[in-house]
């Protein structure tokens, strides 16, 4: 593996291990807040997601201008500077401001680095790799840092910040190299397309089927994640929950590194993931462990061709990946909020259904960009 795809999927998984590092331990590190317990936890954990949302698209956009390999070591510096800030603080704004910076990370580092595989051959296999390690990275910060949260509440932010310090030496090294594969960056990619042209790109039928479809998958996933706690609570211990939704994580993984090689057009890949992701929703309604293993299967199946039918597109990737993740955190952030409104009126299995018919409904949304 050469030095430049090692940096980027060494990236991915530690940017995301630390991200995900805070989730088991959120109620002793909001518990320095002055509100409630679970507004504080709501606060801490939604920041991380406003400081990406807040960012993808400008970064983005920046990267199409500028050297993109700058703005994945920008990102894994963020990120090792908000480590570093909820490794020493418990002040509770702070931690709030570190969350907030470690989503700013996120915008910075995902854009350019999906940009940048869309520049190799093996875009395909490439795009698998790295969306399996972003999974690693998030199923590891749970999972490490809910084991050492036994022995010292940080002690798993330590060793991910320690992961990501060794990955941006990495990082200064390679930009510093004079014979590194940075230095053919984008001149033929240089961001110049106009105000009118962008807005053309972001509402074409094609632009808007892609954006619709990220905003729902990752959304339909964060209604199921939220929600199923309160509907299991008869039914599932907390450690059958636990395995159910670290279902979710592997089998993502899974199949978004073996999909990838074979040889499928992106619009096969997203149409068929689309439909494997609805039969795992209306699954979970009876079967959670089935459910959730089906609804990552397909998820992994999207998560290479959304991305890989946005590099067919005749645009600046870096801005349409900012789109195309700021769609994904738009909706995890936003559709979980929309359900738990309607948990008053209709049951959670109800709202589950429905989740899986306004997903499923999307595969009619056939506007994909021309195969090349």
């Amino acid at each position: 593996m050469d030095h430049e795809r090692f940096l980027l999927y060494s990236s991915a998984f530690v940017i995301m291990g630390l991200s995900n590092a805070v989730i088991p331990i959120l109620p002793e590190l909001a518990a320095t807040g002055q509100t409630t317990s679970v507004t504080s936890s709501s606060l801490l954990y939604s920041s991380f997601f406003l400081g990406a949302l807040f960012t993808m698209l400008p970064f983005g956009i920046l990267s199409d201008r500028f050297c993109s390999m700058k703005f994945v070591v920008l990102g894994l510096l963020l990120s090792f500077i908000s480590g570093i800030v909820m490794a020493v603080t418990d002040d509770f704004m702070v931690l709030v401001l570190a969350r907030f910076i470690e989503g700013a990370s996120c915008g910075a580092f995902f854009p350019a680095a999906f940009a940048r595989l869309a520049l190799f051959t093996k875009k395909m296999r490439y795009i698998g790799e790295f969306n399996f390690l972003i999974n690693g990275g998030l199923a590891a910060g749970v999972a490490v840092t809910g084991y050492l949260a036994d022995i010292s509440i940080k002690y798993g932010i330590y060793l991910f910040v320690i992961l990501t310090a060794f990955t941006l030496i990495s990082a200064f090294y390679y930009m510093a190299c004079p014979t590194g594969k940075h230095d053919k960056d984008d001149v033929a990619k240089i961001g110049s397309m106009s105000v009118g042209a962008y807005l053309s790109f972001i509402t074409s039928r094609s632009s808007l089927s892609i954006w619709i479809i990220s905003f729902l998958l990752a959304g339909s996933s964060g209604v199921l994640v939220s929600l199923y706690p309160e509907y299991s609570s008869s039914f599932l211990t907390k450690a059958e929950l636990g395995i159910a939704i670290s279902l979710l994580y592997f089998s993502t993984m899974i199949s978004s590194i073996t999909i990838a090689r074979f040889n499928f057009s992106y619009e096969e890949l997203i149409k068929k993931g689309i439909l494997i992701a609805t039969v795992g929703i209306i699954a979970t309604i009876y079967f959670p462990m089935t459910g959730f293993t089906v609804i990552g299967l397909g998820s992994g199946i999207m998560l290479v061709g959304l991305p890989l039918s946005i590099t067919n597109m005749k645009v600046d990737h870096g801005t349409a990946m900012g789109i195309y993740n700021t769609c994904i955190y738009a909706g995890l952030a936003l559709m979980p909020l929309i359900a738990g409104a309607f948990t008053g009126a209709f049951d959670i299995g109800m709202i589950f259904l429905g989740t899986a018919v306004l997903f499923g409904v999307t595969v009619l949304l056939n506007s994909f960009p021309v195969q090349s």
